[in-house]
């Protein structure tokens, strides 16, 4: 049995973005809001547990991916947890400790949660076809570890996903463990997941913006992706946003805003938000590589820059954004 939160990591412009997490299988939900409609955010904690201790990310490829492409996403991981000093400012980690003030505002410790990148699963043949399920999707997070772990299904481009770009960019949600799984020894607990699909060839104008145009609302050029590839880089912000979701609301009973069936969470509740200033179309005030034109917010490992989500703040109702 699995349970989906939908982490609408997915941006659609009628007059405002909308992209609704829903815990129960979608990421950035894609559908319109009045603007007008918005009623301020009053986060609630529904006493239900966060993720602690040391926590291993391990990434599941479905379908073709290059080895170039893989990296981007592996050193986004790496880049979490990365020490201060070994990266340029500001960092991956840095707009990562954002998250610790959900941990403070329910009295565990921000420091109990550790996140690592884990293994990775290859199935570059397709074992379940080219139209995945909501099921699919959940058996696929089982191939990894599911004990401490957040099982990350990462979908190529040429992948099909029940309802992928018609009303989400990706999900996260829970489901039991195997009784026969090594490192539970015989006992069925709970474990976390994320799906993300490449929405580059299917539809770049909901899952990738700001590095394509949008399908509506205005037609502001697109920004120029940080690491050179539309589809990963679009990928790397929908994670991004599920991932703050995972561990601020693993089981549909953390941190969130509005109806368990549709809720807002941490980078949920920020649509459109990237720097500064921004507005319905413009992503905000961004630093740009002087070499690439590239537009970023946040340095990584290995010389990486990537483009990051604001993240709502539960102790002042904004919106926070590292640049």
């Amino acid at each position: 049995m699995a349970s989906f939160a939908t982490s609408n990591v997915v941006l659609v412009l009628v007059v405002f973005f909308a992209s609704l997490l829903c815990f129960n299988a979608e990421a950035r939900r894609l559908g319109g809001s009045d603007q007008t409609e918005q009623q301020p955010l009053l986060f609630q904690y529904h006493n239900g547990p966060l993720l602690t201790g040391k926590i291993s990310v391990n990434l599941i490829w479905y379908g073709k991916f290059k080895p170039s492409q893989r990296a981007i996403v592996s050193d986004f991981i790496a880049s979490v947890t990365s020490p201060k000093h070994t990266v340029a400012q500001p960092s991956v980690a840095a707009w990562w400790k954002a998250t610790e003030k959900y941990y403070q505002l329910s009295k565990k410790p921000p420091s109990s949660l550790v996140l690592s990148l884990g293994t990775q699963v290859l199935d570059e043949n397709y074992s379940l076809g080219k139209s995945l399920t909501n099921q699919h999707i959940v058996q696929l997070a089982s191939k990894g570890a599911q004990k401490n772990a957040i099982n990350v299904v990462l979908t190529s481009a040429d992948v099909g996903v029940e309802g992928f770009c018609s009303s989400r960019c990706g999900t996260h949600g829970s489901a039991l463990g195997s009784s026969n799984d090594r490192h539970i020894k015989g006992k069925t607990s709970k474990f976390a997941y994320i799906w993300v699909g490449n929405s580059e060839a299917q539809c770049p104008g909901q899952c990738t913006w700001p590095f394509h145009q949008p399908i509506y609302g205005p037609q502001t050029p697109p920004l120029v992706a940080p690491n050179n590839d539309v589809g990963l880089d679009g990928m790397v912000i929908n994670l991004a946003s599920l991932l703050a979701g995972t561990v601020t609301n693993p089981f549909g009973n953390g941190y969130y805003q509005g109806p368990k069936t549709a809720p807002l969470e941490a980078a949920s509740a920020c649509p459109g938000i990237y720097g500064k200033g921004a507005y319905p179309g413009y992503a905000g005030d961004l630093p740009i590589d002087a070499t690439t034109g590239a537009s970023y917010n946040a340095h990584g490992v290995n010389g990486r820059k990537f483009l990051l989500p604001a993240l709502f703040d539960p102790s002042t109702s904004t919106c926070s954004t590292l640049s």
